[in-house]
């Protein structure tokens, strides 16, 4: 009765030890959550939003208006243009919002000369302050 039951036990292990092998091992491995392409399309769509966001905060910072402001408060215009890739995507995309608002603002007069200025030396030195503490 013993010798019965370890046979069966016997048996039982073998023919589990026997499917371990027989199972391809990379077979979990190539069900993916996300398909490559997703992961591409996303990164993609990133970056090209990350491009857009240097392009409006670097319009906005080469503008007459904010090279007159930025020398007049005694801020190195190159630098803060410099900074501006330095930026993480969060913070590159608060920047391009608020300058894109700030552009829109002034072209409707809702904001004069001395404003635009006020605005662009705050944008210029919380990019510097920002991309000094990281």
């Amino acid at each position: 009765m013993k010798k019965l039951l370890c046979q069966k036990i016997n048996y039982v292990f073998l023919l589990s030890l026997g499917l371990g092998l027989v199972v391809p091992r990379n077979l979990p491995a190539q069900s993916h959550v996300v398909s490559p392409s997703d992961i591409q399309k996303d990164v993609a769509s990133a970056s090209a939003a990350r491009q857009r966001n240097q392009e409006q905060v670097k319009n906005f910072l080469s503008s007459d208006e904010a090279q007159r402001a930025m020398k007049k408060a005694n801020i190195n215009p190159q630098q803060v243009t410099n900074a501006v890739s330095q930026l993480n995507n969060d913070d590159l995309a608060r920047m391009a919002a608020r300058s894109a608002q700030a552009q829109k603002d002034f072209a409707a007069g809702t904001i004069d000369n001395h404003d635009l200025l006020l605005i662009l030396v705050a944008i210029a030195a919380l990019i510097l302050i920002i991309v000094a503490v990281h």
